[in-house]
């Protein structure tokens, strides 16, 4: 009797471990989703600048400028442990031996070249939601990029988030692709939560986060703690900035506030590449910061 309870534990312990471990697959993008027209790298330096790539992966220090390096190497302290930006320039060392397919994987999926999960320090969460072509065109100026050989650092993470399939359990409870602020909205708060929500990840800095690091989509840009431990990230929805479009059009450009301060710390490096898209883009996205339910 206590062997036939004995092997009917270890058989569901059986079950369930494998259950687990095909819901934590990996699980790349639909081939449909990768088929299309080759990338516009003109378009893609936009697209770039929007979805702030430099920002996070050029050396620390280092100036974003016109052709930057993505060498990697900052660091993004976290309640996890610690990230650290990998080299994502066209060299062996980066993302030059990649294909096109196994980038969009990366940033649309979080899955890299050899199938295991990337840590939703990528904010692909985000990318989930852009336009296929987009992620075609940032490959695109990705690939035309300096090189950079310098190696990656590994991230610095205590178990059990050392334990990246764990993170498959992640993407099941985070990883949507409808928008947060659902519904219709007029030009050009649309164009400008598709840039706010999919390409800028504007949620992944202002939205708080629950336990295991999943956005509070109910306190959509409330603000949130520092990950830092510095200070606040400050609610930019309409309950909490209350700035005309113009103003905040303005300090998207110019990172200049309507209080004569500045961007400073990372937003310093957001507005710098905020700066190169069009006036109607950045208007766009003040669009949607004001129509964006408010929340104290």
């Amino acid at each position: 009797m206590i062997g036939r309870a004995v092997g009917a534990a270890a058989a569901l312990a059986l079950l369930a471990a494998g259950t687990g471990w095909v819901l934590t697959a990996p699980e790349p993008l639909p081939e449909e989703v990768l088929a299309g027209p080759p990338g516009d790298a003109a378009r893609g330096a936009r697209v770039f600048a929007a979805a702030g790539c430099a920002a996070c992966h050029v050396a620390p220090e280092a100036d974003i400028g016109d052709a930057p390096v993505l060498s990697g190497g900052r660091a993004f302290a976290s309640p996890f442990g610690t990230f650290y930006a990998p080299n994502i320039s066209p060299s062996t060392q980066g993302v030059g031996d990649w294909s096109d397919a196994e980038i969009m994987d990366a940033v649309m999926r979080g899955v890299s070249p050899s199938g295991a999960h990337y840590y939703p320090a990528l904010p692909y969460a985000a990318y989930a939601r852009a336009d296929p072509q987009d992620m075609r065109d940032l490959v695109a100026h990705l690939r035309e990029l300096p090189p950079s050989e310098a190696e990656n650092r590994p991230h610095d993470l205590p178990f059990p988030f050392s334990i990246r399939r764990g993170v498959g359990l992640w993407k099941l409870m985070n990883l949507r692709e409808e928008w947060v602020v659902d519904g219709d909205l007029p030009e050009p708060a649309e164009r400008g939560r598709y840039i706010a929500e999919a390409l800028a990840h504007c949620g992944e800095c202002h939205t708080p986060r629950g336990p295991l690091g999943g956005l509070d989509q109910a306190r959509w840009l409330s603000g949130a703690p520092n990950p830092s431990g510095e200070g606040r990230i400050p609610n930019i929805t309409p309950a909490g900035l209350d700035w005309s479009e113009e103003d905040i059009a303005y300090y998207l450009e110019t990172g200049f506030t309507p209080d004569f301060d500045t961007a400073g710390g990372e937003m310093a490096l957001v507005v710098e590449e905020m700066a190169r898209l069009s006036s109607e883009d950045r208007a766009a996205v003040a669009a949607y910061l004001k129509s964006v339910p408010p929340v104290e």
